[in-house]
């Protein structure tokens, strides 16, 4: 893998290293390191620290090693941040004091149009970030009518997604569905001339089985607890979410961490103990800077809390 042609541009890069808080002797996680960015600007900001840089994607890890390990800080793990306890713990890491998530797909993966993920290249449909498991292509020409429907529906809320549901299985009864362009006329066929007036018709359908192929979201509000569980007192977790669904889950996750005390109002003295676990920050968008140069910032949103 040549890292000069894995190219990322971090989204909220300032504003994510700056929510880190980072100490010099400190010990950080980047959930997604990616093509190495915000890991390279944490590790260098390190002298006595330690950073653990994780990523799924095989050419990432290829990646990540050459362009950290140059930084004798840096501890390159491949696997899923979900897992990140056992990651820890096989790193005997107890408590540590930041953890940073990007989630959803680099700039590289949408990029090279060979990984599937793209509905503007001709590709195998693939979209699989880890190279591992069940692909796209194994999801549009397998799975049952009204389970597309649902992903397509849930997790693209996408309107036309009986439409659209309907349409891919009529066309794989006449052959399978193989490559990305194929998906999209198949799409774009489907859904009324309105729709199509309205942006690319594929958007939200290859969103949803990209957040399908690889479990985006099935644990993702338990993920936040578990990196919130492993970080110090005033340990701080900042997670990057790039659509409404992801923010969902991160706010509501990060949410009851900032609550006190339930006792109902009328209660003269609180005897449920409960005290706030953290404080959480108000989201932060990019600026119109940010978004002007890199239209994939447009919906990021960047959600802190801090462990008390």
């Amino acid at each position: 893998m040549d890292s000069i042609n894995f190219h990322h541009i971090p989204v909220l890069f300032n504003e994510s290293i700056e929510a880190l808080n980072i100490a010099r002797d400190g010990t950080y996680v980047d959930c997604t390191a990616g093509g190495g960015g915000h890991s390279g600007e944490i590790a260098s900001r390190l002298t006595t620290g330690r950073l653990i840089a994780i990523d799924r994607d095989p050419e990432a890890i290829e990646v990540l090693h050459e362009r950290l390990d140059k930084f004798g800080c840096v501890t390159v793990v491949h696997g899923n941040f979900f897992n990140i306890k056992e990651i820890l713990y096989n790193l005997n890491i107890d408590k540590v004091d930041g953890i940073l998530a990007d989630l959803g797909v680099s700039s590289h993966q949408l990029d090279d149009a060979a990984r599937g993920f793209s509905f503007h290249k001709d590709a195998p449909l693939d979209m699989r970030m880890s190279k591992e498991g069940k692909s796209a292509a194994d999801a549009v020409n397998n799975l049952p009518q009204q389970e597309l429907r649902r992903i397509i529906s849930d997790y693209g809320e996408e309107k036309c997604a009986p439409a659209i549901a309907a349409a891919i299985v009529k066309a794989r009864q006449v052959k399978p569905i193989e490559t990305t362009l194929e998906l999209s006329d198949i799409i774009s066929e489907a859904v009324p001339a309105a729709v199509r007036r309205e942006g690319h018709p594929a958007r939200r359908t290859f969103q949803a089985l990209r957040i399908y192929v690889n479990g985006e979201l099935d644990g993702l509000t338990q993920a936040v607890e578990d990196m919130f569980d492993c970080v110090k007192p005033g340990g701080r977790v900042c997670v990057i979410s790039f659509h409404s669904l992801e923010d969902r889950a991160v706010k509501q996750a990060m949410a009851p961490l900032a609550k006190g005390c339930t006792c109902p109002r009328n209660f003269p003295v609180c005897v449920c103990g409960n005290t706030p676990k953290a404080k959480v920050f108000k989201a932060i968008k990019p600026n119109q800077k940010e978004t002007d140069e890199n239209s994939r910032a447009r919906s990021a949103r960047l959600r802190v809390c801090e462990k008390i």
